[in-house]
């Protein structure tokens, strides 16, 4: 019974530790800041403010294609997207639900985008979904550690 007594100890120790509660109203609207942030700097094709949302060591895993591993491999990414012509006409993150305990946090839900993947080309609109993790910061800012989503369109059957 002794044995026990010490890992007892630590668990209720560390229940009671600051950050380890769920989120306050305050960490939820900071986290729909955050989506709300990604959503204007992709919608001013704006790779740096894009990867703001985004801590240094985040990992983004589009669609049908290699995850990008930091901060600067995911600001290179969307500067060569929007660099290559990509437009934006209008675009939504819709949150489904936001929820965490302490100091991480998930939000889930819907996107949708309308604009041009490259100079020349007819706007189209893509709708999809995504899952993104974030984690609160040393200075109680929230951003995102892990990204990813999809589309709701199926990929073309092969031929």
């Amino acid at each position: 019974m002794r044995h026990m007594i010490l890992p007892l100890m630590l668990v209720a120790v560390a229940a009671c530790q600051p950050g380890a509660g769920p989120l306050t109203d305050e960490d939820v609207a900071a986290l729909q800041d955050l989506g709300q942030a990604y959503v204007r700097g992709f919608s001013a094709n704006d790779a740096g403010a894009v990867a703001a949302v985004y801590a240094e060591r985040a990992t983004e895993m589009p669609p049908n294609m290699p995850a990008r591993d930091g901060v600067d491999a995911i600001r290179a990414a969307y500067a060569s997207y929007f660099d290559a012509g990509a437009e934006t006409v209008a675009f939504t993150m819709t949150a489904a639900e936001i929820d965490g305990i302490g100091g991480l946090a998930f939000d889930h839900g819907t996107w949708s985008w309308t604009g041009r993947e490259g100079a020349g080309t007819e706007p189209v609109t893509q709708t999809g979904k995504y899952l993104a993790i974030a984690r609160q910061q040393a200075d109680g800012s929230w951003r995102y550690t892990a990204m990813i989503w999809n589309s709701d369109t199926s990929l073309p059957e092969p031929e």
